[in-house]
C-alpha cells in the first residue's frame, strides 16, 4: 500500500547518531509520560506504557522520518473526563476505536482534509487545553489534601477553593524549586535535559531534607511495576461502542490533528516530506495496540519531535531507540520512580501548558475582531467550561456558517447595461442600468452560486421576470462555482420565465459550470440556440426577439443607456 524509503540509506554514522538522539528523548519522554498520563487521572506507569509502545509502532508504521509519539498534554481534559465519567476501562476502548479511526483516515487519504480545520478553531481548544491543563497542576503545587478531581471547570476551582487549608508548605518549596530549575538551568546550560533534572533535583532535596512531607508516586499511587503489563483485552461490547464513539472521534480528530502538525513541523526543520496518510494509519496502529498492554491515547508529540531533530535523528531507528531506552528504564529504575513527589511534575506540565497555550496566536486573533474572533472565544471558552467534544464539533460548526455567509456575500447579481466600445463590442465594464429596459434585461452574475447564495440569486432575478421583459440575458463568466442547490433555482427561474413567454440567454459561461449545467438538465432547458460565447451576440440575438417598434415609442429611446441595445438608426430603419 504505502512504499517506506524512511529506512533506506542508513550508515554506520547515521545509526550512532540515531542512538544519541533515541536515548535524550527518552530522558525527556520519561518524565512528561509519567506526569501526561497522572493529569490524565490514570496510574504514571501507563503513560509510561504508551511512550514504549506507541513510540515503536509509530516509527515503525508511521509516514515521518523523525516523528516521536507518545502521550501529550493535548488529550488531557478528553481522557480526564473519559475516565472521570466511565472508568479507565472505558478510556482503553475509546483509543482502540480512535486507532480504527485513525487507520480508516488514512486508507482513505484523508491526511490533507485535516489542514482544512480553521486556525481559529485549533488556536481556541489548544488554548483551552492548557488553561486546563496549567489549572489542574495547582492542586499539586500546593499540596492541597482531600481534592477530588471534578469533571467540570468550574467545580475544580471551587474544590480548590474548598480545600485552601490544606496547604502544604513543603509542597510548594519543593514544586518551586522544580519550576525554578526549569526557568533557570535552560539559560545557563541549554544541552542539558532540563525536564529530566527539573524532576531529579526536587525529588533528591524532598528525600534528603523532609522525607515523608510530601505526597509521592509512592504514597499516591504505589509506585510503579518492574515489567510491562501483559496482553489483556478490553472488554469491548455494541453498546460501549455507541456510547464510546464520540469522545474515540475527539481522540482520532485531534490525534490526526497534532500527529500532522508535528510532522509538518520536522519537515520544516530538515527539508524532508512526511506522508500524512501513512502518519495517520501508524498513529492508528499505535493507538489499536497500546490499549491491549494499558496503555492510554497517542498522538505525534510536537516539542519531543522537535527535541530529537535537535539531537541529530536521521531516520525512524531514534524512535525504534526512544521506545526501548524508556522500556529498560522501567525494568532498572522502576521503583526508585516511587519517591517522586507529586509536586514536582506540577511545575513541569504547568510550563507545558505555556508552551502549548498559543498565546500569541490567540491575541493577534482576537485582535483582528471578526468572525474568527468569535470563533476563537466561543471554542476556547467551551473547550474551557464544558469540555473538548463539544468545543470542536461547535467551534467547527460555528466557522462553517460563518463562512458560508462570507460565501453567500460575495455573490453578486448585478442589472446592468453593457458599455459599447469603438468597435460595437461590449466591454468588459458595465454601467448601472438607471433606464430599465422593459423588454430585455441584461444581468452579471458573479461569484459562487452555491446554497448559501442561491436565495439571494433567486429573489435578484425574480424581480427582473416580474417586470415581464421579453428576454432575459444572464451573464456568467465570474460564477466559479454552481452546486446542486445552485441549479435547482437556476432551473426553477428558467421553467417561470418560458412559462411567461420569455426567453433566456446565457452567455460567457465559465468552463467549470458549463458541464453542471449540462448535467442537471438546465442546458438541454435553456436550449442550446441560446447560449453564446460573447455578450455582443447575446445582445443581438435578443434584438431579434423583442419588439423594436415599441422603442420607437419609448420615452428613454433617445437616451445614450437605451441606443446601447438599440442604435438609434436601427430603430428607424425598423420602425420605417
Amino acid at each position: 500500500m504505502f512504499k517506506d524509503e524512511r529506512f533506506k540509506g542508513l550508515t554506520t554514522e547515521s545509526l550512532k547518531r540515531d542512538f544519541i538522539s533515541g536515548i535524550t528523548v527518552g530522558i525527556v519522554a520519561i518524565p512528561l509520560g509519567m506526569a501526561f498520563a497522572i493529569a490524565s487521572g490514570v496510574k504514571p506507569e501507563y503513560g509510561l506504557y504508551t511512550t514504549v509502545i506507541a513510540g515503536i509502532m509509530v516509527a515503525l508504521f508511521g509516514g515521518s522520518r523523525y516523528q516521536i509519539a507518545g502521550p501529550t498534554g493535548a488529550f488531557i481534559p478528553i481522557l480526564l473526563a473519559i475516565v472521570l465519567e466511565y472508568g479507565y476501562e472505558d478510556l482503553l476502548i475509546a483509543g482502540l476505536l480512535a486507532g480504527i479511526m485513525l487507520i480508516m483516515m488514512g486508507l482513505f487519504k484523508l491526511g490533507g482534509l485535516i489542514k482544512f480545520i480553521p486556525r481559529p478553531v485549533t488556536i481556541g481548544f489548544t488554548s483551552g487545553i492548557a488553561v486546563i491543563i496549567f489549572s489542574g497542576q495547582i492542586g499539586d503545587f500546593l499540596g492541597l489534601e482531600g481534592l477530588e478531581k471534578k469533571q467540570y471547570f468550574h467545580e475544580n476551582m471551587l474544590e480548590l477553593g474548598n480545600q485552601l487549608p490544606t496547604i502544604n508548605m513543603y509542597s510548594m518549596l519543593t514544586a518551586s524549586i522544580g519550576l525554578l530549575v526549569l526557568i533557570i538551568i535552560p539559560k545557563i546550560f541549554p544541552r542539558i535535559p532540563v525536564l529530566l533534572f527539573a524532576l531529579l533535583v526536587p525529588t533528591i532535596i524532598a528525600t534528603i531534607f523532609f522525607p515523608e512531607k510530601v505526597a509521592t508516586i509512592g504514597s499516591a499511587f504505589g509506585g510503579i511495576p518492574q515489567a510491562l503489563p501483559s496482553f489483556q483485552l478490553p472488554a469491548i461490547t455494541f453498546d460501549k461502542i455507541i456510547q464510546l464513539w464520540q469522545p474515540a472521534f475527539v481522540i482520532a480528530m485531534l490525534g490526526g490533528i497534532e500527529s500532522l502538525l508535528s510532522a509538518v513541523v520536522s519537515d520544516g526543520m530538515t527539508g524532508k516530506r512526511h506522508h500524512s496518510n501513512r502518519e495517520l494509519v501508524g498513529q492508528g496502529i499505535a493507538n489499536v495496540v497500546t490499549p491491549f498492554f494499558g496503555g492510554i491515547p497517542a498522538t505525534g508529540a510536537i516539542a519531543r519531535t522537535a527535541t530529537n531533530i535537535k539531537a541529530g535523528a536521521v531516520s525512524p531507528v531514534s524512535g525504534l531507540v526512544q521506545g526501548g531506552f524508556v522500556f529498560l528504564t522501567i525494568l532498572l529504575l522502576a521503583p526508585y520512580a516511587a519517591s517522586i513527589p507529586l509536586a514536582s511534575m506540577a511545575p513541569i506540565l504547568m510550563v507545558v501548558s505555556y508552551n502549548m497555550s498559543e498565546m500569541k496566536s490567540f491575541l493577534h486573533i482576537i485582535k483582528l475582531k471578526n468572525s474568527d474572533s468569535l470563533v476563537l472565544v466561543t471554542t476556547f471558552l467551551l473547550t474551557v467550561f464544558i469540555n473538548l467534544t463539544v468545543a470542536v464539533q461547535f467551534g467547527l460548526l460555528m466557522a462553517a456558517i460563518l463562512f458560508i455567509k462570507r460565501m453567500s456575500e460575495v455573490l453578486a447579481v448585478k442589472e446592468v447595461i453593457p458599455s459599447l466600445t469603438k468597435e460595437n463590442n461590449i466591454g468588459e465594464e458595465a454601467v448601472e442600468n438607471s433606464g430599465n429596459c422593459s423588454q430585455l434585461s441584461f444581468y452579471t452574475v458573479a461569484g459562487p452560486l452555491f446554497f448559501g447564495a442561491a436565495d439571494k440569486f433567486e429573489s435578484i432575478i425574480t424581480r427582473s421576470i416580474n417586470k415581464r421583459p421579453q428576454v432575459l440575458i444572464l451573464k456568467m463568466k465570474y460564477v466559479s462555482l454552481l452546486d446542486a442547490t445552485g441549479a435547482t433555482n437556476l432551473s426553477a427561474l428558467v421553467k417561470d420565465f418560458k412559462q411567461i413567454g420569455g426567453t433566456i440567454l446565457i452567455s460567457e459561461v465559465n468552463e467549470n459550470v458549463l458541464p453542471i449545467l449540462k448535467t442537471s438538465g438546465i442546458y438541454s432547458l435553456i436550449g442550446e440556440e441560446h447560449f453564446f460565447q460573447r455578450s455582443t451576440d447575446a445582445v443581438d440575438y435578443a434584438l431579434q426577439r423583442i419588439n423594436i417598434k415599441k422603442c420607437s415609442r419609448c420615452n428613454r429611446c433617445s437616451d445614450n443607456a437605451c441606443q446601447v441595445f438599440v442604435p438609434s438608426n436601427k430603430i428607424k430603419q425598423i420602425s420605417s
